[in-house]
C-alpha cells in the first residue's frame, strides 16, 4: 500500500517525442533506456513536415502535463517531390521534384510551433535532421546541413537546448543505415542513435 501511495504522489517524469520515422525508430529504445526514470510516448503517427505539425501540434500536446518535450522536423521539409507522381512516398525526385518547405517558410514555421511549445512549460529539447546519403532519390545532404543551421539559430534566440543527432548519424550511417539510397537505420543504427538521444533527455530530467 505504502509503495503504491508513494508511486500515486510522486509519477514518473513524462516525455513527449514529436518526430519523423527516424523518431519512430528510435523512441522504443529509448523508453527502455529510461524505463526507471520516465514514461516516454512518441506522438501519433509521423510528424511529417513543418507545415503538418502546425495543423496537429495541439492534438499531439493534448490536455497532458508534459515534463519534457522533444521535437524534430527537417527531413519531410527538404524533400522534393514530383506533384506528377501520385503516390507520397514514390514521388520523391530530387532532379524534377520541387522541395516541400523552402527555407524562409521552415523558420518561420519552427518559431510558431516554438511558440506554441513554450506554453506548455515543459523542457524544450531539439533534435537536428539526421544524415540523407548521398543516393537518396529525393533529398540532398547539403539541404540538411543548410537546414539544421536554420533550426539552431531559432532554438538559440529561443534558449532552448539542441541534441545534435546528425553528427551521431553521419558517422554511423555507412555501417547501420539500411543503404545509400535510403535515410533509414537498421535495428543497430537505431539503438545508437537511441543513445545519443537518451543521454540529451537524461540532462533533462536532473
Amino acid at each position: 500500500m505504502f509503495l503504491l501511495l508513494v508511486s500515486f504522489i510522486n509519477p514518473k517524469p513524462k516525455i513527449l517525442i514529436i518526430g519523423d520515422s527516424i523518431s519512430i525508430g528510435y523512441t522504443p529504445f529509448v523508453k527502455s533506456n529510461l524505463k526507471d526514470e520516465a514514461e516516454v510516448i512518441h506522438c501519433k503517427g509521423n510528424a511529417k513536415f513543418t507545415d503538418n505539425g502546425i495543423a496537429h501540434l495541439d492534438e499531439w500536446l493534448g490536455t497532458e502535463k508534459w515534463d519534457i518535450i522533444q521535437f524534430n522536423w527537417g527531413l519531410w521539409d527538404i524533400c522534393y517531390r514530383d506533384p506528377n507522381k501520385p503516390a507520397e512516398y514514390t514521388n520523391r525526385d530530387k532532379i524534377k521534384g520541387k522541395i516541400t518547405t523552402d527555407k524562409k517558410t521552415y523558420e518561420a514555421n519552427l518559431q510558431t510551433m516554438v511558440n506554441r511549445l513554450k506554453q506548455t512549460d515543459a523542457k524544450l529539447i531539439f533534435v537536428t535532421t539526421t544524415y540523407v546519403p548521398d543516393q537518396e532519390i529525393g533529398r540532398y545532404n547539403k539541404d540538411v546541413m543548410a537546414y539544421n543551421a536554420i533550426a539552431k539559430q531559432v532554438m538559440k534566440r529561443n534558449n532552448i537546448v539542441v541534441n545534435d543527432l546528425y553528427a551521431v548519424s553521419k558517422q554511423i550511417h555507412d555501417e547501420y543505415g539500411l543503404n545509400d539510397t535510403n535515410v533509414h537505420y537498421k535495428k543497430e543504427g537505431y539503438l545508437k542513435l537511441a543513445v545519443t538521444i537518451t543521454e540529451g533527455l537524461t540532462k533533462l530530467l536532473k
